[in-house]
């Protein structure tokens, strides 16, 4: 008797197979992710809304402290994003604790990771873990979407 798929074995194994051609070939648009996430972070830490803003693709969506927040533009970002998030008493600085690029295509990124939040000193106030959706649209890399456990 000879093993049969079916269609849902033979989606299975496609599937499958993109998924591994995933993990093995170098990508750009991981690349490119990566490069943007760095940028964001040195946006971030200087506070410049129109930096960050230039790091990012719109709508821009955030998910965290139990809401819902959407950009619609990147200047309704300018405005309004640097006053919308919590910091720690005594923030200074922020930093990638780790990044891994889990989900990709030529077009968007999806990269669990996790950032830490430091005094002036160094010393850690708090980490907190995210999913960050990096998006290519007309040519630009940029954050299109994020959800974090942070406040």
């Amino acid at each position: 008797m000879r093993p049969t798929f079916g269609f849902a074995g033979v989606v299975c194994l496609i599937l499958a197979g993109v998924a591994w051609s995933q993990r093995t070939e170098p990508s750009k648009s991981r690349e490119s992710a990566i490069r943007v996430l760095d940028e964001w972070m040195v946006a971030w830490n200087a506070r410049d809304a129109h930096r960050l803003a230039a790091t990012c693709n719109f709508p821009h969506v955030r998910i965290a402290a139990g809401k819902v927040t959407v950009w619609q533009t990147p200047e309704e970002f300018e405005k309004e994003h640097l006053r919308s998030i919590p910091l720690e008493a005594g923030w200074h600085h922020s930093a990638w604790k780790d990044r891994e690029v889990v989900q990709w295509s030529d077009e968007k990124v999806h990269v669990v990771l996790s950032f830490t939040r430091y005094d002036a000193k160094g010393v850690k106030l708090a980490t907190y873990q995210a999913l960050y959706v990096v998006t290519k649209q007309d040519g630009h890399w940029g954050v299109q979407a994020r959800s974090s456990f942070a406040p």
